[in-house]
This record gives C-alpha cells, sequence and structure tokens, in this order.
C-alpha cells in the first residue's frame, strides 16, 4: 500500500512542477537554517569522550579573598583553578583511578637547522595519567612511566603536527627535540587531535583553542622554576621572594582533575576534599565560607564554554523558522488537495477509506518534506563550511551521523506539520455532493 501511495504521490506531485518547487523550496530553506545553528550548538556542547566523562571530574576550592567572591558579581563564584600547593596535597589521595595536575607553559624550540628555525611552541605539564584519563591516542610508543614523573627524566610527547614538522612524520620514538637548553627524548607521537573544545582546560572558555603539541612532565616546574602561559589570577601577595614563595602563595593556576569510576568513590572523594579544606581553615587558609566543587566534565562544558548565548538562541529561532515554513504551506497544499475533490469523490464511491484517502496525501507531503530535507541538508552543509573558514578550528564544523539523521527527523515533521490539517480537510469532504454534481 505504501508503494502505491508514493507512486500517487509522485504523479500528483508531477502535475505542477511550479507549485511542487515552491513547496520543496519552503521546506529546503527552512531545514538547512535549522541544521545549521543545531549542529554548531551540537557540535560544541556534545560529550567530548562518550561513555567516560562522567568519570572525569575537575577539583575547584575557594581560596580566594574573604572580603569579595573571586567573581564580584557572583557570591557564590569560586576560582576555576587551583593553587600548586594544593594541587600537591590532593595528589596524596589513593581514591581517584587517575588523577593529574595540569597548565600550559611556553617554550622555545630548537629543531636542527636543515628542518627550521627555533620557534616557540605551547607546551602542556602533566603527570603520565593524563593521556589515559583523557584517551589520547597514540601512533607511536606511548607516555612515559610513573618513574619518569617523579625524577623527572628529560622524556616528551610530542603532536602529530610536531612530528611531522620536525621529523617527516616518520616515527620518532627515542629521537630527541631541544627545548629550551635541554634535549629531551621522544617517548610517543599523538595521533591527529582537533577537538571543538579544549576539555581539559576550559579557564580560557575551552572553544576555538588548540591542544598543544608537546607534553612534559609536570615535576619539571619547581627545576625549571617554570611559569604558566595561561590564566593565573591571585589575591594577595607572596610571603617571601624568589620561585618557591610563588609556588606556595595563594596565587591560582593549575587545573586538577581526578577520574572517579563508581558513585561511592565520587562521595568518599568530595568528602575528602571538603575535609582538606577544614584542615587548611585550621592554619589560616581558606577564610572564605567552605565551598568546593567537585564537577564532572559534562557539566563542567555547558558552565565554563565559551559558546555565545546567541548560538543556542540561534538554534531555537531557527527550528521556529522551521515550523513558520511549514505552516505557511498549510494554504498551498489546502488548495492544491481541495481542488482534487472530484478525484478524491470517486475513489470514496469506489470503496477507498477516509484513512486511506488522508494517508495517500500525507505520504505526498512527506515526499515534499524529504525533497527538501535533502535539499536543505545539502545547503547546510557549504554553509557550514563558510562558517568554518571563518573561526578558528574551524575543522571541527561538520555534520556528523547524528546531526544528518535530526535533518531528515526534521524535513519529516516539516513535511507532516504542513500536510496534516489539508490531508484531513479533503479527506472530510462528503462525496455525495460532488459525485451528483459530475
Amino acid at each position: 500500500m505504501l508503494s502505491y501511495n508514493v507512486k500517487i504521490a509522485i504523479k500528483s506531485l508531477r502535475r505542477n512542477p511550479i507549485l511542487t518547487s515552491l513547496l520543496i523550496g519552503a521546506i529546503a530553506l527552512g531545514i538547512c537554517v535549522s541544521t545549521t545553528f543545531i549542529a554548531v550548538r551540537h557540535i560544541f556542547e556534545k560529550d567530548p569522550l562518550p561513555g567516560k566523562s562522567q568519570t572525569l571530574f575537575n577539583v575547584r576550592l575557594d581560596n580566594w579573598d574573604p572580603q569579595r567572591a573571586w567573581n564580584a558579581e557572583d557570591p557564590k563564584s569560586l576560582p576555576t583553578q587551583i593553587t600548586y600547593r594544593d594541587m600537591r596535597e590532593l595528589m596524596k589521595s589513593n581514591l581517584p583511578t587517575r588523577q593529574t595536575g595540569t597548565y600550559r607553559s611556553r617554550f622555545f624550540v630548537h629543531p636542527d637547522p636543515k628542518v627550521a628555525r627555533p620557534y616557540a611552541e605551547n607546551v602542556r605539564l602533566v603527570f603520565t595519567d593524563f593521556f589515559p584519563m583523557f584517551d589520547f591516542k597514540f601512533r607511536y610508543g606511548g607516555p612515559w612511566d610513573k618513574a619518569a614523573d617523579a625524577k623527572p627524566e628529560q622524556v616528551i610527547v610530542i603532536g602529530h603536527q610536531t612530528n611531522q614538522k620536525l621529523f617527516a612524520g616518520a616515527n620518532s620514538v627515542g629521537r630527541t627535540v631541544r627545548l629550551e637548553d635541554r634535549n629531551y627524548k621522544v617517548v610517543g607521537v599523538l595521533e591527529p587531535l582537533r577537538p571543538a573544545v579544549l576539555f581539559y582546560d576550559m579557564t580560557q572558555g575551552g572553544i576555538g583553542q588548540l591542544p598543544e603539541e608537546i607534553f612534559m612532565p609536570f615535576n619539571f616546574t619547581p627545576v625549571l622554576e617554570l611559569q604558566t602561559f595561561g590564566n593565573s589570577d591571585g589575591w594577595k601577595g607572596f610571603d617571601g621572594d624568589g620561585y618557591a614563595a610563588f609556588l606556595n602563595s595563594e596565587t591560582v593556576w593549575i587545573q586538577f582533575w581526578a577520574e572517579l569510576p563508581t558513585p561511592q568513590k565520587q562521595a568518599a572523594y568530595r568528602d575528602f576534599v571538603n575535609n582538606y579544606v577544614r584542615d587548611q581553615k585550621k592554619l589560616g587558609r581558606f577564610q572564605r565560607p567552605l565551598h568546593t566543587e567537585v564537577t564532572a566534565m559534562p557539566d563542567l562544558i555547558k558552565e565554563l564554554s565559551s559558546l555565545p548565548p546567541a548560538v543556542r538562541s540561534l538554534s531555537i529561532v531557527s527550528v521556529l523558522f522551521l515550523v513558520v515554513c511549514s505552516l505557511n504551506l498549510v494554504g498551498l497544499l489546502l488548495g492544491k488537495f481541495l481542488a482534487r475533490v472530484p478525484e478524491v469523490s470517486v475513489r470514496r464511491a469506489l470503496g477507498a477509506s477516509r484513512l486511506q484517502v488522508f494517508w495517500q496525501h500525507v505520504v505526498e507531503c512527506e515526499l515534499v518534506g524529504i525533497a527538501g530535507g535533502v535539499i536543505g541538508l545539502t545547503l547546510s552543509i557549504g554553509l557550514l563550511k563558510l562558517i568554518a573558514k571563518a573561526i578558528p578550528n574551524g575543522e571541527v564544523i561538520r555534520l556528523d551521523t547524528e546531526m544528518v539523521l535530526v535533518s531528515l527527523f526534521l524535513s519529516l515533521v516539516a513535511g507532516l506539520v504542513a500536510g496534516v490539517y489539508p490531508s484531513w480537510r479533503v479527506c472530510s469532504v462528503a462525496p455525495a455532493m460532488q459525485l451528483k454534481v459530475q
């Protein structure tokens, strides 16, 4: 029966190609706009590590000025990072399956003069747990071991682009890279990574930021007296001089993550963090009311993401635009369907039920929706490519399978919205008067 209705619908659409083109074009325009803006929002809000992100927790502590909140406009706000001394104490917990402090610094890379000139490169300081926690994939080699963390050893993991630049894409494990005045052995090369959101560092909003190309053991921080190349905030001066005073200060500049796979561990870890702050209060620190946050990655992305509110608003408005496009077709379809009332009356007289007539016309509307959806989806792909060229890290702007299915679903809904009333109206006309006239 469905194939029969499809054949009848195709014949009906061919009778008036101009009207059919107008119907399909209206749906295509609505699908193009709605798919584009929904896709942009989806790209920046989707789970970066499906199945794992709910077990990764970011730790924040309120060590700020007792006279005012971290954000003066929000009394409940707290710093997005923690101090070096607090990171060291949190690392002593054996509750997390894995844990790491991390921050961004910057080094000068001195490649072979035959390959390239020296250049500055962002370097992320991490513990080895960082790589399996955030599911980094390696093309060659792997992360360093915990012994390299402890010493620390002069080892690094490099990104795909750095490997291409310095070693022409070859397996560079065991080769050396000179950073500043030291040589570091490459132990791993990462697969290309271009996330829509820099999910492991949301301190600057995460959107439009590229991952670092070099990773090295965190414990080089005090050895090399490194400074952060990311955000840092403080509310009081240092107690003393020199780098040791900076490390022991209330300046927040380190992101801290813990992997907690079970609800029991998550609850126990929150208690551990709260108890740590209570102990520090006895030493005169954390003078504000007790406030800690152990936040799962998806929740942190929603809270700290720099995705403009306009994008969220436009995604909603674009769906309403599609609804308007569909409703504007109701009058055209009603006129078209009522013009064939005599034909429908003959079918009814020959035994066709109202339901059969109704579904025949609904199928025709859905064909319009599908055709408009395919055209709109194609236009959306082109529009997304234009958007990708206009923003940093634009390679992430693309339609995935989920959004293609959403687009096709919206096209079916649009066809149904436009066609339900005209289809019901034409099958509700009593055939007796039409047959008497005929």
